[in-house]
């Protein structure tokens, strides 16, 4: 176990925002996570690599990390010869999915360069290109918070659904996640129909029957590239609004307004229709695609990103995303919500 008190959090975000914290713990195994657990007392952060974070201010108390290191487990699944990855919280996790694809396990290509940690991937059900984690999380080893219980909680029972699950809300602050396991397959099934996944791949020449897990992951990585600022160059927290998802009355009056409307279909369970509309489309027709408000900043090639120029406050962020929703709002007439965690 590691604590420093009067830490600075600039290394702990990507917005590249310098504040501090009273102390900061690091768990490095099952028994320093126990300890902590049990006499954990608000106010605390429970914080991974801080990719979907934004700081206002400094914390006045402990942000409690996992040590950060590479630890994966292979294991059989039950009754199968299907894979499964027991990964430490700290783990980053494209580091697991460059090891699943290099080892011919199958399921995690399309979440490819999603930055972050494998814990808080369980707590942020992350998702992209048609994917999301839910797809194959089996479940998650924990510490509970007050008692120091260690537990072991099946994906099922999460309430996972589109950037949320009980982590986030009946759940916060209730779990020190140690292990997550992912169940993968040896088999390819590829998702190719979401974003331009599929076109990129014409563009390189590969047809269906010619892809291979290496050469998706590859082909994501470029998309991703392409269109998503460098962290370390740019300070940003990846796609800071999620992306409103409304009913078939509420599609049907914008798509009036908006002929050129961009969306996805989501058929529900029970035989109705839902429609995700990209927020980063709704911010681009307003007008906000790299422009700037202070130090803050719309990324020129993703409006759904919001950037650090160099300098910015949190509180300068927030006054941005405070201007991009009034204008969605107003010309849309949807609230667009931040999928970062405000502090």
């Amino acid at each position: 176990m590691q604590v420093q008190k009067n830490h600075s959090l600039l290394h702990d975000n990507t917005f590249n925002i310098d504040q501090k914290c009273d102390e900061y713990i690091v768990y490095d195994n099952e028994r320093d996570a126990v300890s902590i657990a049990k006499d954990l007392q608000a106010p605390f952060l429970l914080l991974g690599g801080g990719s979907n974070l934004l700081l206002t201010q400094d914390f006045r108390g402990r942000v409690v990390t996992p040590a950060k290191r590479f630890d994966i487990s292979v294991v059989l699944h039950q009754g199968s010869n299907e894979p499964c990855l027991k990964c430490w919280a700290g783990t980053t996790f494209d580091d697991v999915v460059d090891y699943a694809v290099r080892h011919g396990y199958h399921g995690l290509e399309n979440l490819s360069l999603i930055p972050g940690e494998c814990g808080a991937s369980a707590v942020q059900n992350i998702g992209a290109y048609g994917a999301e984690i839910k797809d194959v999380l089996t479940e998650i080893e924990a510490v509970e918070i007050g008692t120091g219980r260690v537990v072991t909680i099946q994906a099922a029972d999460c309430g996972y659904s589109y950037r949320q699950s009980k982590f986030k809300h009946e759940w916060k602050n209730k779990y020190l996640i140690l292990y997550v396991t992912y169940q993968l397959s040896r088999s390819f099934h590829p998702e190719l129909d979401y974003g331009n996944v599929r076109k990129q791949l014409e563009a390189k020449g590969i047809t269906e029957d010619q892809l291979t897990g290496e050469k998706l992951r590859e082909t994501i990585i470029e998309i991703r590239e392409a269109k998503l600022p460098d962290p370390a160059v740019l300070g940003n927290a990846g796609s800071f609004f999620m992306n409103p998802i409304v009913d078939a009355e509420t599609f049907e009056r914008i798509k009036a307004a908006h002929e050129n409307l961009r969306y996805f279909e989501m058929p529900q369970p029970d035989g109705t229709m839902k429609y995700k509309i990209p927020a980063g489309w709704m911010i681009d027709q307003c007008g906000w695609k790299g422009r700037s408000l202070g130090k803050a900043g719309v990324y020129e090639k993703q409006a759904l990103i919001l950037v650090n120029r160099g300098g910015a406050k949190g509180e300068d962020v927030v006054n941005l995303m405070h201007a991009v929703q009034h204008d969605v709002k107003e010309k849309f007439g949807l609230d667009i919500k931040p999928e970062v965690n405000i502090i």
